[in-house]
């Protein structure tokens, strides 16, 4: 078991900005990365879902790393989400998220294909093998279709730049099976699981909720590691009316998240209902009312 971090404690899942015209707001980028490093996020992931990964091209993907790169500085971790459905392309988006100053790769299981757990874990092997960044593996079956099993994460632990997780699996028994024999480090990619999985060993989070509260997703682990975990559970008890309207009221997280910071989303997403964003600014504000 390690307790190694890797890339930090508390991280964003970073929104990808765009402009009015649907183009990419690499200023608005620029700021929001700087932003959320002074509220208390310790790194930022870029291109993931959050990110509206799937509608952005290799070119804009290459953009935000250099952007966010250049407004945090270098020590900062930039994890740069190069997942697709296709290991060459893949490897073609780590070469270059690699080139444009990323710190590590997030990889997502391959998607709509659904392959076998070998042909996962050959995957993985070949995006790692392709540069010389640390990889966070990212476990979403609920979107790809495939877990990512237990048996081929303690075989892919071995690899030396295999180094994390990011867990969207909603299995605790087995994500805590997995940090107790292994060196990865476990981001919870799920908001209520982020305590929880924090107290068995995880090493943080990613995630959608930290754009618009950075500094009270971050609380209930500064307790836990002061070693109080009644004040630990109480804050974390006042995030969960706005991440669940954020990550579990039916809308996706880039949507809400939106909502709230402004900008538009690009199809097939929408953007949230003047009365989901009125639910959404209600909950936000009253987080951050909260004692």
């Amino acid at each position: 078991m390690s307790t190694s971090r890797p890339f930090g404690r508390a991280l964003c899942a970073m929104v990808t900005p765009f402009a009015a015209d649907g183009g990419l707001d690499l200023d608005a980028a620029r700021r929001l990365a700087a932003h959320l490093v002074a509220e208390g996020c310790d790194g930022l992931v870029l291109n993931g879902t959050t990110g509206e990964a799937p509608t952005t091209s290799d070119a804009e993907k290459t953009a935000l790393v250099r952007a966010a790169r250049e407004a945090v500085g270098a020590d900062v971790p930039v994890v740069a989400g190069v997942g697709s459905a296709d290991t060459r392309h893949t490897v073609e988006l780590a070469r270059a998220a690699e080139r444009a100053g990323a710190d590590g790769l997030l990889v997502v299981t391959p998607y709509y294909s659904r392959p076998p757990q070998d042909a996962v874990e050959a995957h993985f092997r070949t995006v790692a093998d392709a540069t010389a960044l640390p990889v966070m593996l990212y476990d979403i079956p609920g979107r790809t279709g495939v877990r990512i099993g237990t048996e081929s994460l303690l075989r892919l632990a071995e690899h030396e730049r295999i180094v994390a997780v990011k867990d969207c699996a909603y299995d605790l028994l087995g994500s805590t099976k997995v940090i107790g024999r292994t060196s990865l480090a476990y981001y919870s990619g799920c908001e209520e699981l982020n305590l929880p999985l924090y107290a068995v060993g995880g090493a943080g989070y990613v995630s959608t909720v930290a754009n618009v509260a950075p500094g009270q997703l971050r609380a209930p682990l500064d307790a836990h590691d002061k070693g109080d975990p009644a004040e630990a559970a109480r804050l974390n008890h006042r995030t969960l009316a706005l991440a669940e309207l954020m990550m579990a009221a039916g809308l996706p997280g880039a949507v809400t998240a939106k909502a709230l910071l402004g900008g538009p989303v690009r199809e097939p997403l929408r953007p949230a209902t003047a009365e989901q964003a009125g639910a959404l600014r209600r909950a936000h504000a009253a987080l951050m009312a909260a004692p």
